[in-house]
């Protein structure tokens, strides 16, 4: 399979999912005997006792989206009046974003090429031992509702599955290493080691990454993907990682400092995808543009398809 991989840096890295809070109301059946004192959970089911490590991320990870939140940033607005673009602006954003990899490494053959899926994308949560039934539930909800608007964006069929997906989402922390491999290896068997080790090893100034591609004959067409999110990410920080690694994972795979309003911009103004977010991808999945397109065939496609979609008079 021919990829590339995303990878999410310190500062300027985007983070991911909504933790919705969840209220549980318990049933007791007929003559059932009630306890004031819960029961002591079976030891087989005890969650894994954190590392020092994954307790020190998970510090840092709080800490951080309270510093971004007390500077105005990490908005979940989507933009407004004090962010204003035109089509000119999603024209230069879209060929930046669109067609070019910050992270481009030599022989993967990706680089100023149109990347996007043909096929259905299946959104699949994948949880490590170390994530709680409780955030689990939030996290597939963040997932479902996150597909749903990605769909209706698109056009494309994007869904949330319980299984056979061909897109994961792994949920996992730096306690979950094993896991890590064992799920990317499952879906990405054809992984190359260097990508593989980023994924299971991935350095602390990594906060989210996502890898993406297809097969050799048609690398521009994405039929497989795997986004990661640190387990130990609050929930702005988890938000704002899945909204961008997954919108990245659909083709939009670049950062550009000149994009605003936009999650595609290291500057971690916005935390949850923007209305200019929402009008790349519109771009990118009009029929007009096809995978593997370069940025001269596909230029003048996109102008028009820009001012189409701002109402402008070319």
């Amino acid at each position: 399979m021919q990829s590339h991989i995303r990878q999410k840096i310190t500062w300027g890295s985007r983070f991911g999912a909504a933790l919705l809070a969840l209220a549980l109301a318990g049933c007791e059946e007929p003559g059932q005997r009630i306890s004031l004192v819960p029961p002591s959970r079976p030891a087989s089911l005890a969650l894994p006792v954190p590392s020092a490590q994954s307790e020190r991320l998970s510090n840092f990870y709080r800490s951080l989206q309270q510093d971004l939140m007390t500077r105005g940033l990490l908005r979940e607005d989507g933009g407004g009046p004090d962010t204003p673009y035109d089509a000119d602006d999603l024209i230069r954003n879209f060929e930046a974003i669109a067609f070019f990899d910050e992270h481009f490494r030599q022989g993967i053959g990706t680089n100023g090429a149109l990347s996007k899926w043909e096929k259905p994308v299946r959104l699949e949560a994948v949880f490590a031992p170390t994530v709680t039934a409780e955030q689990r539930q939030s996290d597939q909800q963040e997932l479902e509702k996150y597909a749903e608007r990605l769909a209706r964006i698109t056009g494309h069929p994007v869904s949330a599955v319980q299984r056979g997906g061909n897109f994961k989402v792994i949920y996992a922390g730096v306690d979950d290493k094993s896991f890590i491999r064992t799920e990317v290896l499952r879906q990405l068997p054809r992984i190359n080691a260097s990508q593989l080790d980023t994924l299971v090893n991935t350095p602390e100034i990594y906060f989210c990454l996502v890898v993406a591609g297809g097969p050799l004959s048609a690398p521009f067409a994405y039929t497989q993907g795997v986004a990661l999110i640190r387990a130990e990410h609050p929930t702005l920080t988890r938000r704002a990682c899945l909204h961008e690694e997954v919108a990245q994972g659909l083709g939009l795979r670049n950062d550009s400092p000149k994009a605003r309003p936009s999650i595609f911009n290291d500057d971690d103004e916005f935390a949850r995808l923007t209305s200019h977010d929402e009008l790349l991808l519109k771009m990118l999945y009009d029929p007009r543009l096809e995978p593997g397109m370069t940025t001269d065939e596909a230029g003048p496609i996109v102008r028009e398809i820009a001012y189409e979609l701002t109402g402008e008079t070319l």
